[in-house]
């Protein structure tokens, strides 16, 4: 059954398929348009739509001979598969378009031809009805026609060129480490990196043979495949709905159905493009890995005449750019197709030079035995052959095609030409045998499925030693500075009670993970650890606590770079009464001394006041019972531009466009905090209108002072169009954004909550707090150069004597000094371990050493190797360390 329509072996010799077209149910897919162009598959029209065209048309409504006769014709540089494909897509829209307006006689006479063994040899004029002249001249045939072939041919690439490509890995022994991407789980690689990632790693799973070979038309596999697989679904979706929808006979016009359609297809004319590059220069390193001298002469003789060459695929593409300029819709759908056959040939050689890289020098060394003694190889010489390991998936593919080139010759002498010449049949995309190559492709894939490495979650990420390293070491700074000021740690569920967390985010809840209501408490994972805190003080009756606490939270959000839905922060808040804007300062001084000394680079602090920002919404008209959803509105403004908040605002939140613009000329003011709080308190300034607005102006003022007098001014811009989304704000609102190459947002932000723990208990506790987002710091951290250990020296000991480098590694441990210790007879196995953790020092023993009670001093910062005494080398190294022995 093809995936579309009803596909059946008939009892005719040639035993082709059936292509039900016209009937209840039934489409047309790619594939067997492909089918039918290929002549494998004959057409069948459904009995219900014959029944439904059988009405024979008004006489009124049919053309005569000599009047408006229709001509159907192709362009002569269309194929025979090309031409057919394009009668295939007229037959069927004249089934699923027609009425009683169109009789039979031209569905018959379409059906005919296709199913003929002599072809299509062109209809001549032919009398029809004014709707099948409408049908015939709006459907598009030629274009969807191509459209499907490439549809299908591409989709087929799409697996082939991987198998292929794993060959050639093989072949030249690749370092194959690009197939290992770390998913951050933050969106930043692609569904389709992942995918082409893991099918490469089932084709080449337990190989001997990929090694370090490093080359660019490896490396761009990942990026390359994935971006052919992303178009050729964008395509696919698009030519299925072109194929079997119905043309609208009323509507006139149709230039724009013809460029929508090139439109669609013109990213595959550059992937396909990139593919074939690729692919040839993997195909040239694959002759140059083959050992036999003379075989690479003639395979390479053979390869330069027959493949093409970059030249010939860019050339092709300017025909296509050329066509595409000239609106030329049809000749830009052929030479399309054109060049994917071109790409096509060179994946087909690459895997020629591949299988003959790996397999080929066997099996014509064989056949010349063969050949010569009438018996099977010299077992003696087989013997002495070192034994080729291939993955798991590739093994397959190698047998397949060795099996099927001895099956198909297994009498006859094995020669170059002949092994060419089969694998270019057995992998003609058009041949009859190519659907078992791709078939078995999918097969090893999809049966080891279950034998695939485990995926993480969207939004999350694990962390290895290196990124360990840096979480570590900003964890230090981070607690470090907390403790400085005075802050006691505090640790709370990671969940927590539903109703403890709803109502008070605004229109962020609905980001709260709810775990599943298994009868008993309905709970949900904490969205951030300030409502946990407010909870806590509440619970216990405190009226002033400073705290830090460092854990991680869980949001619905979507991912995308630099954001998770599992992630730390590092919150330090404080609560209680205290000297006005006393705690505001403090926060944002703590905020400026973390990120200087987490040493990330430039960044800057917006920081606004939430009474301002109510004021200013009630002095531009905003009702107050709309000012909370409006703020989560101009919170976005540093992801959207404010054309797009204001269509928000206006048509989902009913502001009328004369408010929403007043908020527009607001929200654009900002600056250096004294000078754009002196132009707030300016005269005539709308702002000393509003009590809300005068109490913030007050506070701002203060905290500027402060921050002024602290030399931490400089770090903070004040900001209106800021607004934090979150409910539970009462005052000064802030957030850190990064200002380098990396791009991650917001990396930290909090404010003034002074109701939130009130509303757990019956007490109000003002509150200020800020929150550290580390994951985005972490990402910008993890390009400096951090030791994933703190190991000060590797005992290395030459030979496989546990007892003797226990006794001296347990010296090293009881001086405090951080060491390791690896037994290895050889040398290099210590030293790539110890450049690997970049661990400084290196103690060498082997029996030499032993014998003349010494070791070896290995210092790989200086470059230095010296002999040191075996009873003088832990005071030794303590001494080069500047350590003190206790």
């Amino acid at each position: 059954m093809a995936d579309g329509g009803e596909t059946t072996a008939t009892a005719t010799a040639t035993a082709t398929a059936l292509v039900a077209l016209g009937g209840k149910g039934s489409s047309l897919s790619p594939s067997s348009l492909h089918a039918v162009s290929a002549g494998t598959a004959r057409v069948r029209v459904d009995s219900s739509a014959r029944d439904r065209l059988a009405s024979s048309p008004p006489a009124a409504n049919r053309t005569s001979p000599a009047a408006a006769n229709l001509q159907i014709s192709f362009p002569p540089y269309f194929t025979a598969a090309e031409t057919r494909a394009s009668l295939a897509v007229l037959l069927n829209k004249l089934l699923v378009s027609g009425g009683p307006g169109t009789g039979t006689a031209l569905v018959d006479l379409i059906s005919d031809s296709l199913n003929s063994a002599e072809g299509y040899e062109g209809f001549g004029n032919l009398a029809v009805t004014n709707e099948e002249v409408s049908i015939s001249e709006k459907a598009h045939s030629s274009l969807y026609g191509i459209s499907a072939l490439l549809d299908h041919l591409s989709t087929a690439l799409s697996t082939t060129v991987d198998a292929v490509a794993a060959l050639s890995c093989e072949a030249i022994k690749a370092d194959v480490a690009v197939f290992n991407p770390t998913d951050s789980g933050d969106g930043f690689v692609s569904k389709d990196e992942i995918g082409v990632a893991s099918d490469m790693k089932v084709l080449l799973n337990g190989s001997k043979l990929v090694g370090k070979v490093e080359s660019e038309a490896i490396s761009s596999i990942l990026k390359v495949h994935a971006t052919l697989r992303r178009v050729v679904k964008s395509v696919h979706s698009e030519v299925r709905v072109y194929l079997n929808s119905s043309v609208k006979i009323q509507k006139t016009g149709s230039t724009t159905d013809g460029a929508a359609v090139v439109n669609v297809l013109w990213p595959l004319a550059d992937v396909l493009l990139s593919i074939g590059e690729s692919s040839l220069c993997r195909a040239k390193m694959d002759l140059d890995a083959i050992a036999a001298d003379a075989l690479k002469s003639s395979l390479t003789g053979m390869f330069e005449k027959e493949c093409a060459r970059m030249d010939d695929l860019e050339n092709e593409k300017k025909v296509l750019n050329d066509a595409y300029v000239g609106r030329e819709f049809e000749k830009f759908v052929h030479e399309l197709y054109v060049l994917c056959g071109c790409v096509w040939k060179t994946v087909v050689w690459e895997a020629i030079t591949a299988f003959v890289a790996l397999e080929g020098s066997e099996l014509i060394e064989k056949g010349k035995h063969e050949e010569i003694n009438g018996v099977q190889a010299d077992k003696k010489s087989e013997k002495k052959k070192k034994k080729v390991v291939l993955g798991r998936g590739t093994s397959v593919l190698v047998q397949l095609i060795k099996d099927r080139f001895q099956r198909n010759g297994s009498d006859e002498s094995v020669s170059l030409e002949k092994l060419v010449k089969d694998l270019l049949l057995f992998l003609d995309a058009r041949g009859p045998e190519f659907d078992h190559f791709l078939n078995k492709v999918k097969d090893i894939v999809d049966s080891n499925e279950s034998r695939r490495l485990p995926k993480l979650p969207k939004g999350t990420r694990d962390f290895g030693k290196e990124q360990m390293a840096v979480r570590e070491k900003a964890f230090s700074i981070i607690t470090e500075v907390f403790k400085k000021h005075g802050a006691t740690a505090l640790d709370t569920p990671v969940f927590e009670l539903r109703e403890t967390l709803m109502g008070k985010y605004g229109e962020d809840s609905k980001l709260i993970y709810d775990l599943a209501d298994q009868g008993g408490e309905l709970c949900s994972l904490r969205y951030d650890l300030t409502v946990p805190f407010a909870r806590y003080m509440a619970m216990n009756g405190l009226t002033s606590l400073k705290r830090y606490q460092i854990a991680k939270v869980y949001r619905r959000d979507n991912p995308s770079k630099g954001r998770y839905r599992e992630f730390y922060q590092c919150d330090l808040d404080i609560a209680g009464q205290n000297v006005r804007m006393g705690p505001d300062f403090e926060v944002i001084e703590v905020l400026v001394e973390l990120l200087d000394k987490l040493n990330i680079g430039d960044y800057e602090i917006k920081l606004n006041h939430r009474k301002l920002l109510d004021g200013m919404l009630e002095i531009c008209g905003v009702p107050a019972e709309k000012f909370r959803t409006i703020c989560s509105s101009i919170d976005k403004l540093d992801k959207q531009s404010f054309d797009q908040i204001r269509k928000e605002m206006v048509e989902e939140k009913g502001l009328t466009a004369e408010v929403a613009d007043r908020i527009g000329n607001f929200v654009k003011e900002r600056g250096p905090p004294l000078e754009l709080l002196a132009k707030l308190q300016d005269t005539g300034s709308k702002f000393l209108e509003n009590e809300g607005s005068v109490h913030a102006l007050k506070d701002l003022e203060i905290l500027f002072n402060a921050l002024e007098k602290s030399k931490s001014i400089n770090r903070v811009v004040f900001d209106l169009s800021l607004a934090r989304g979150l409910d539970y704000y009462t005052g000064v609102i802030y957030e850190a954004v990064f200002k380098g190459a990396t791009q991650v947002g917001t990396i930290a932000a909090g404010g003034r909550y002074d109701n939130l723990i009130g509303m757990f208990g019956t007490k109000q506790v003002p509150a200020v707090g800020v929150s550290l987002g580390i994951e985005r710091v972490f990402a910008i951290m993890e390009n400096q150069i951090i030791r994933p250990t703190e190991t000060q020296v590797l005992i290395g000991f030459l030979g496989d004597d546990l007892p003797l480098t226990a006794e001296l590694v347990k010296e090293f441990w009881e001086a405090g000094l951080k060491a390791e210790f690896l037994i290895n007879k050889r040398v290099m196995k210590h030293i790539d371990y110890a450049k690997e953790y970049r661990i400084p020092w290196l103690v060498l023993v082997g029996e030499r050493e032993l014998t003349e009670g010494v070791v070896k001093l290995k210092d790989f910062e200086n470059a230095k190797e010296e002999v040191v005494p075996r009873s003088a080398i832990v005071q030794e190294l303590l001494s080069r360390l500047g350590a003190v022995r206790t």
